[in-house]
């Protein structure tokens, strides 16, 4: 993963289907997954369809393994897939 991908999962469209015109990082959790389980398209949209897929996966795991062992860990997900972490001390 380079920063030129993250770029651009924030500022390239999807081109076709139910969620044309609508950003990468914004796609619903669901149907990225949706495309692990049948497969990614072919070409840049594809592998960015994975890193995005990659990215939401491996986020909530971490936070799930937090989640378990800070009982005070507060873990909520936005619309665009960013974590918001708080610990109340």
């Amino acid at each position: 993963m380079n920063p030129e991908d993250l770029r651009r999962l924030v500022t390239l469209a999807m081109s076709y289907a139910k969620h044309k015109g609508r950003l990468i990082a914004d796609l619903p959790g669901q149907y990225l997954h949706w495309f692990a389980r049948t497969g990614f398209p072919p070409g840049e949209i594809g592998r960015l369809l994975a890193l995005m897929q990659a990215l939401i996966t491996t986020a909530f795991t971490r936070c799930l393994i937090l989640y378990e062992s800070a009982k005070d860990l507060i873990v909520a997900a936005s619309p665009r897939h960013t974590l918001h972490l708080s610990i109340d001390r």
